[in-house]
């Protein structure tokens, strides 16, 4: 018998709450719309469409995907950020929202986009960083540099399905080792959880996401300390960083900075009011980017 639309959606929200997904119904819609081709918006409308057998097939092999916790993202291959779409891979974090933070945070201090700025983004991961500051940089180039060579493969096809790929070079590396240069903006979202933490941390996360990128080390501020001691040498002199934090880290993270020269130019909160991304500069005065002098 053909089950209709809204009969799998209510049986699967039902399992997937029961499971412990707070998002059930959302996950459970998005994952039948990919089984079917169609947009998530449309089933809303048709819940007695039927589900033609091959489609109701492979939404049940994705939901038990997601009954095992992994996240919908990565059962679908893809997440949007910043309004663009990434592909993912095994040795990548799956871009969140929060991380965007960085990303207005930095435009907030570039006043002229059109400016043919050095962009670095250092454990690069999906490109997702970078490549969403080039899509608003029209003339800006950038590095994305990560340890691991299948996240840079990753990176690159992201760049390349963008349309980014002649603007963007990604390349094997550990922290700026090997690197020559200054830039006028670096950007970086380090492992920053405790390793302690790890195992306390959701099932999507601590299942799926790459432990490379998530330790921090003992106090989850090993990150933060490598990249206080390379932004001298990377950043121009009117050059900005942004860099984020995990919650409750920016304290101790601002005087790694201050201690090791840098300048704390602002800290940014997120959409939950969490404090996440500090913006840095070799200048303690105000600094903005993309034209001639600093603005002060």
């Amino acid at each position: 018998m053909t089950e209709t639309v809204g009969a799998l959606l209510d049986a699967a929200t039902r399992r997937l709450t029961a499971a412990g997904v707070e998002t059930a119904r959302t996950d459970a819609r998005l994952l039948l719309a990919a089984a079917m081709r169609a947009t998530s918006d449309r089933l809303l409308g048709y819940p007695e469409a039927p589900v033609e057998d091959r489609a109701a097939r492979g939404f049940a092999a994705a939901l038990d995907r997601r009954l095992a916790r992994e996240p919908v993202s990565r059962i679908l291959g893809e997440r949007e950020f910043w309004s663009l779409p990434f592909r993912l891979g095994a040795a990548t974090l799956d871009p969140r929202p929060d991380s965007e933070t960085l990303i207005a945070a930095v435009l907030a201090r570039v006043v002229e986009r059109s400016a043919p700025l050095r962009l670095l983004d250092l454990g690069t991961g999906t490109g997702c960083l970078l490549l969403a500051l080039l899509s608003e940089l029209p003339r800006a180039r950038g590095i994305g540099i990560d340890l691991a060579s299948s996240a840079v493969a990753v990176a690159t096809e992201n760049a390349m399905r963008l349309g980014l790929g002649r603007r963007a070079l990604f390349r094997i590396g550990d922290w700026d080792r090997g690197l020559a240069g200054r830039f006028d903006i670096v950007v970086s979202n380090p492992p920053y959880i405790p390793h302690r933490e790890i195992e306390a941390l959701a099932p999507e996360v601590r299942r799926y996401d790459p432990r490379l990128a998530l330790d921090g080390g003992a106090d989850g501020l090993a990150g933060h300390r490598a990249l206080a001691g390379l932004l001298p040498r990377r950043l121009t002199p009117r050059g900005i960083a942004a860099i984020e934090l995990g919650a409750g880290q920016g304290p101790a993270a601002a005087a790694i900075y201050e201690a090791a020269g840098v300048a704390l130019l602002d800290r940014v909160a997120d959409l939950s009011e969490t404090l996440r991304c500090l913006v840095l500069g070799g200048n303690p005065r105000k600094i903005t980017v993309g034209k001639r002098g600093p603005t002060v």
